[in-house]
C-alpha cells in the first residue's frame, strides 16, 4: 500500500466537540456549488471530498446528531454544541462527504497535505453564486455526468 492509501485525514466541527478520520485518497474532491451546500453551510461554495463508508469513522463526540430533514438524499451530521455540519452521508451510496475547510491544519494554518485532496473541478456550477476564475473544469451537475460548462 502506498502512503497516500494509508494516510489518515482528521477533521472536526467548528468547536472541536466532534471529530472524524478518513483514510486514504478520496473517491473524488471538488468544489460544490449546489444549493444544498450553499444553504447548509451558508457559503457560496464548499470544498468537499467523498470517501467510501469503510474509510470514514467518528473519532470523538457523542454529540453527533443527524439533521432531521433530508436534503435531497443527504443526511447532515451536526455538532449539538456549535451546530456546524461535521460530515454528510449520501443516502444512495452510503459514502461520506467531508469539507476541506474542516481538515486538520499545520502551525501556519495550512491544511495538512492539501495537495493530496485538493479539488479537481467544480460541480453544480450552473447554480453558482460567484464566478470562479481558475483552470479547473466546471460541470452543470455531477462531474462527468452532466454538461461541461468550462
Amino acid at each position: 500500500m502506498s502512503a497516500q492509501e494509508t494516510e489518515i485525514r482528521k477533521g472536526s466541527c467548528a468547536c472541536g466537540s466532534v471529530s472524524y478520520a478518513a483514510q486514504g485518497k478520496p473517491l473524488f474532491s471538488v468544489y460544490c456549488h449546489c444549493t444544498q451546500c450553499q444553504r447548509s453551510d451558508g457559503a457560496t461554495f464548499v470544498s468537499t471530498m467523498h470517501y467510501p463508508p469503510s474509510a470514514f469513522s467518528w473519532t470523538y463526540g457523542a454529540e453527533i446528531e443527524p439533521l432531521v430533514e433530508n436534503l435531497g438524499g443527504f443526511v447532515l451530521y451536526r455538532c449539538q454544541s456549535c451546530r456546524s455540519c461535521a460530515a454528510t452521508q449520501i443516502a444512495d451510496s452510503g459514502n461520506w462527504a467531508i469539507r476541506g475547510m474542516q481538515l486538520e491544519r499545520d502551525e501556519n494554518g495550512k491544511i495538512i497535505n492539501w495537495e493530496g485532496v485538493k479539488p479537481t473541478g467544480h460541480i453544480f456550477y450552473g447554480t453558482r453564486v460567484v464566478d470562479v476564475a481558475d483552470d479547473l473544469p466546471k460541470w452543470e451537475g455531477h462531474q462527468g455526468n452532466s454538461t461541461k460548462l468550462a
